[in-house]
């Protein structure tokens, strides 16, 4: 894998957010495999296409771009909420990449991809609507929050310029299918939650009494459920059936 763009492909562009756009899809339709199935090399969607910027032409899985020369922080900024919203509830939802570049020179410095089973209406912030005054003042953005979205969510292809064993990339990302065949957004929001609250602990072995500690938050979130503590080991045996993590004895768990 080639870190650095072709620069060349910029000559006749004067606005630097063309010349970007130019080049990091040129990179990525050029040097990223597809994440789901191996496959190399991506299709380009034309443009205007509402389902992403790039498509895997062997498995169908759609992806969209989202490019910046500073590292992302803690929520990226996107396009409109209703958009969002409907396409999250709908079957219209790409995954996404996500590209962090060093300007100076024009290479790429991380890579990383969230499967579209990791977004969730709960991660989308609305923003504030435009002024009265402007000329689309009716119109609503949003902002995507990763700080939601679990670490095993963010699939590193390439990580602070060291590039990603393929390998470990596609077990990465086959880890966590079976979000997917939680259909009900309700089902799938408790165990993100149950996977974020693993993460906090920072472990890979952890003790169900450690989990009960988010009783308190996940209480917050989940308002109606008044059996948290229950819901708590409920979840952690569907994500042990899942093979996303292992009992060894009893209370006492190992991320797989």
């Amino acid at each position: 894998m080639n870190l650095s763009f072709d620069i060349k492909l910029a000559d006749g562009y004067k606005s630097q957010s063309q010349k970007i756009r130019v080049l990091t899809e040129h990179w990525v339709d050029n040097q990223i495999y597809c994440p789901n199935c191996g496959h190399i090399n991506l299709e380009k969607y034309k443009h205007n296409k509402p389902v992403g910027d790039f498509y895997c032409n062997k498995c169908r899985e759609d992806y969209e771009l989202k490019s910046k020369k500073d590292k992302f922080g803690s929520k990226i900024v996107d396009g409109a909420y209703s958009t969002m919203i409907e396409r999250l509830t709908g079957s219209s939802n790409p995954n996404f990449f996500l590209l962090n570049y060093e300007l100076r020179d024009f290479s790429v410095l991380n890579f990383l991809v969230i499967p579209k089973h990791f977004f969730m209406p709960e991660i989308i912030e609305k923003r504030k609507p435009l002024a009265p005054t402007a000329e689309r003042h009716d119109w609503v953005g949003c902002n995507i929050l990763l700080q939601s979205i679990p670490r095993t969510g963010k699939i590193f292809f390439v990580q602070d310029g060291q590039i990603e064993p393929k390998e470990k990339v596609l077990a990465g990302w086959k880890k966590t299918l079976f979000l997917r065949d939680e259909k009900e957004i309700s089902a799938k929001g408790w165990l993100l939650d149950i996977m974020l609250c693993v993460e906090k602990i920072g472990r890979r072995e952890f003790l169900l009494d450690e989990m009960y500690a988010f009783e308190n938050e996940l209480s917050k979130k989940h308002p109606d459920n008044r059996h948290i503590k229950d819901k708590i080991r409920q979840q952690l045996q569907v994500l042990r059936d899942k093979g996303y993590l292992k009992f060894t004895s009893r209370g006492n768990y190992r991320l797989i």
